[in-house]
């Protein structure tokens, strides 16, 4: 009876440390280990697109003189810099005109030659369809493109607008410098390679 006794101690005594090794083994989520976070440092380069209520597709275009658009067609002043500031916000850089998109109190969008924590900071909320929402941290308004001729905008302005964010091209590789081929000899001439009387335009080495 003391044996069974025993045994049974020592069974619970198992079950016990079992429990505790299971507990300690769950998995627990890491604060922002989620791929889709975008950690601090982290660059990318992409064209914001969108066709969410517009009537035809457009690009987010920040202009030399701090104007942004929506554009149909991609240019060089579509091409973003996207830089996480933190994970889930991010600062948006035209790569062309080196201008920081930033948002008024009103949400009106503009580009600026300096960075502002408050008017360029964005909460980047991934959507499950791939398309993305940029709201300002600091004011919680939508990233909201203004249709190019159009002075004013029917649509409730708070309503969120989806952007899929395209890769960009990559850089092309620098052309190889192009190297003269040589001259042919002048067959006619007494001095055909030139060894006597250089060219006109030759290295004085080429007397030597």
């Amino acid at each position: 009876m003391g044996s069974d006794k025993a045994s049974f101690q020592h069974l619970g005594w198992w079950v016990l440390v079992l429990a505790l090794l299971l507990g300690a083994c769950q998995a627990h989520p890491i604060p922002d280990s989620s791929p889709l976070l975008q950690f601090g440092g982290q660059v990318r380069q992409r064209y914001l697109y969108t066709d969410d209520a517009q009537e035809t597709e457009a690009h987010l275009e920040i202009r030399a003189d701090g104007t942004v658009v929506g554009a149909a067609p991609r240019s060089p002043e579509s091409l973003l810099e996207l830089k996480a500031l933190k994970p889930g916000v991010v600062q948006i850089l035209g790569v062309k005109t080196s201008r920081f998109l930033c948002q008024g109190p009103d949400g009106t969008l503009y580009g600026s030659l300096y960075f502002d924590l408050v008017a360029c900071s964005f909460r980047e909320l991934l959507l499950e369809d791939g398309y993305n929402i940029y709201q300002s941290e600091a004011r919680g308004l939508p990233l909201r493109l203004m249709p190019h001729n159009s002075p004013s905008w029917d649509l409730d302005p708070w309503g969120p607008t989806r952007f899929l964010p395209l890769p960009g091209q990559p850089p092309e590789p620098p052309e190889p410098p192009r190297v003269l081929a040589p001259e042919p000899p002048d067959v006619g001439s007494s001095d055909p390679l030139s060894m006597v009387w250089p060219l006109q335009g030759r290295s004085p080495s080429y007397t030597s």
